[in-house]
């Protein structure tokens, strides 16, 4: 069997809330995921995993509600909007819910503390939920925010009961986020105590990423080019551009590849990107694969596309295939060359690049012995390899043939031992793999323990055979 790969296809940006509800579509998984949330031990909130329709298209939703002062609020991140940052300031600013619910508020402020500000909100709201229905209402409120670290976020992960590789997984993630918020703020990474590192939705967004992820099990996670939106979004600082300062930060930290389209609004938040930057382990699809599973998650906003992201499950099948290629066959009879410089001329031939090189017994002219050197190569390198046979063999002519071909895929494993490490080919044909432990590792075992051939060929065999 090949590599099982997860691709995400992020035509329409990316976020936390939409990759939970792709890899939900995906794995099916809703159980596990209640659970290892609940493993968190953090209150303050529901989510609900439903379907939501998208240019006519039916994909999977994932919402955070925050229970907050008695109200039911979602958060929209990305495609969502993800900038609720808790600041010392009086301002007023418009944000979208999860519902597209239109805010207007004013907020009064009174602080006590770093870590534990107790706001006096004046709030007043004018909402239009998803049938076009408009709400008026106000309400005043005092409550306590929690502000965390990216350090607090990190014990939490870790009393939790997620597998290992979810909980270094969903570190690296928070990691990314706070040293892009660090540098958008100008501030160190253990001062940041934004929404963005410290909220519950944050938490829940990026652990149940996380959780399912490592569920999957897959070898490889690609991740396509981020598209992005134009304009600007309202934050508590104010009116700031897109791509947002700390998606942009994750971006260029981590190499990832963005498109900028004409659609207006913003399409990957934070989060998004640094679960893009985290779970990536390679550029590039493999050359053949074959589809397993796909799962939509709708994000919250409707554009002119489907906003959707879509998370593939495949198996890599471009080892089980054959490939064609062409490859240059020199040859030369010698019948006067001794046996020291045949040698030397072979090993040398090896050294710089030749993908074989062979003796072939032969008889020539009055019944005379002699050699057939055959040379297989890149076309490319029939320079250099001509120079070598013409300098220490005593050819006078080379004859040469360009030859077709095929070839199957292989890689080379690194095996471990307790005797020392082997280097093993590994071809593959219709899901049969075929292994070929290198000599010179062999023979630097051999000469150093006390094992029989048989044996150490055996061993290494096993545990090529145990990695795939």
């Amino acid at each position: 069997m090949g590599n099982k790969i997860l691709y995400l296809e992020c035509y329409s940006g990316i976020s936390g809330d939409m990759t939970v509800a792709a890899l939900l579509d995906l794995a099916k998984k809703e159980a596990l995921l209640r659970s290892a949330l609940e493993s968190l031990h953090v209150d303050g909130y529901t989510i609900e995993a439903g379907r939501r329709e998208k240019c006519g298209i039916d994909a999977a939703s994932f919402d955070v509600i925050l229970e907050e002062d008695n109200h039911d609020h979602s958060h929209n991140h990305a495609n969502s909007g993800d900038h609720d940052h808790h600041h010392d300031h009086s301002h007023s600013h418009a944000h979208s819910g999860d519902h597209d619910h239109h805010h207007d508020h004013s907020h009064r402020h009174a602080h006590s503390g770093d870590h534990g500000h107790h706001h006096d909100h004046s709030h007043s709201h004018a909402h239009s939920d998803d049938h076009g229905h408009h709400h008026d209402h106000s309400h005043s409120h005092e409550h306590d925010h929690v502000h965390r670290n990216v350090h607090d976020i990190y014990g939490i992960i870790e009393q939790s009961e997620i597998t290992e590789g979810a909980k270094t997984l969903a570190k690296k993630v928070f990691a990314i986020v706070a040293d892009a918020e660090a540098k958008a703020h100008g501030l160190p990474v253990d001062k940041v105590h934004f929404h963005e590192v410290g909220a519950v939705d944050s938490i829940v967004d990026i652990v149940a990423a996380c959780v399912l992820v490592d569920d999957l099990g897959v070898e490889d996670i690609v991740v396509s080019e981020l598209h992005e939106g134009t304009g600007h979004v309202w934050c508590q600082h104010g009116v700031i551009p897109v791509p947002v300062p700390a998606t942009l930060n994750i971006v260029v930290a981590n190499d990832l590849e963005l498109k900028v389209t004409d659609t207006e609004g913003e399409m990957i938040t934070p989060t998004g990107a640094a679960l893009a930057a985290a779970l990536r382990t390679r550029k590039d699809l493999p050359s053949a694969y074959k589809m397993l599973g796909v799962g939509l998650g709708a994000g919250k906003k409707d554009f002119r596309h489907a906003n959707i992201l879509r998370a593939y499950l495949l198996e890599d099948t471009s080892e089980m295939n054959k490939t064609e290629d062409q490859v240059l066959l020199l040859e030369s009879n010698l019948d006067d060359c001794t046996g020291e410089a045949l040698g030397f001329v072979m090993e040398r031939l090896m050294e710089i690049g030749a993908k074989d090189a062979f003796y072939t017994p032969i008889y020539m002219k009055k019944n005379r012995p002699a050699y057939k050197l055959s040379v297989l190569c890149a076309k490319e390198d029939r320079m250099k390899m001509e120079e070598v046979i013409f300098m220490h063999t005593t050819a006078i002519g080379i004859r040469r043939a360009l030859l077709d071909r095929t070839v199957l895929e292989r890689k080379i494993l690194n095996v471990e031992t307790e005797y020392g490490a082997v280097r093993v080919k590994c071809a593959t044909y219709k899901e049969e793999n075929y292994y070929t432990p290198e000599y010179e590792n062999l023979k630097k075992i051999l000469e150093t323990h006390p094992v029989s051939y048989q044996h150490l060929y055996n061993l290494v065999m096993r545990e090529a055979e145990r990695k795939l």
